[in-house]
């Protein structure tokens, strides 16, 4: 991991900016249950396009990364595509099963951040705001389970 702790103020505000939607949507679906069947939806599709984006990293990653271009990263690349595919299965399924499919591709998004992080150079803030964003994602999609 490269030496700077703090990540950069346009990433931490579009990070956690992010989970916006997250929290937004939780809290309707656990304070207005009368329109759950709008929150649920919407919290479903927000998780699977964020999975969706998480996983688009680890192909910027084997496109880019200086430390990964001697080598093939076949595996990286079709690691990157699971996290769409599980998020489009998870907008099929009754909205339970969909939000735990999420939380499990969001967990094993994380894993596969810590594996990546183990094998090339990352920013020191990058595996830190990656925890703390998808401890919060997911909680805000555990919500669903308390109504």
């Amino acid at each position: 991991m490269t030496s700077s702790h703090t990540s950069p103020t346009v990433v931490t505000w579009l990070g956690y900016g992010g989970l916006i939607p997250f929290v937004a949507l939780a809290a309707a679906s656990l304070l207005d249950p009368a329109h759950i069947a709008t929150w649920v939806p919407g919290l479903l599709g927000y998780g699977a396009v964020i999975l969706s984006f998480v996983g688009a990293l680890h192909w910027a990653f084997a496109m880019t990364h200086p430390q990964l271009q001697a080598a093939p990263n076949h595996a990286l690349y079709v690691w990157s595509v699971v996290p769409s595919l599980l998020g489009w299965l998870a907008l099929m399924m009754v909205p339970k099963a969909g939000v735990m499919l999420l939380i499990a591709g969001l967990l094993a998004h994380y894993r596969q951040d810590l594996r990546l992080a183990r094998v090339i150079e990352l920013p020191a803030w990058y595996v830190p705001l990656r925890l703390r964003l998808t401890v919060v994602a997911c909680l805000c999609l555990a919500a669903v389970f308390a109504t």
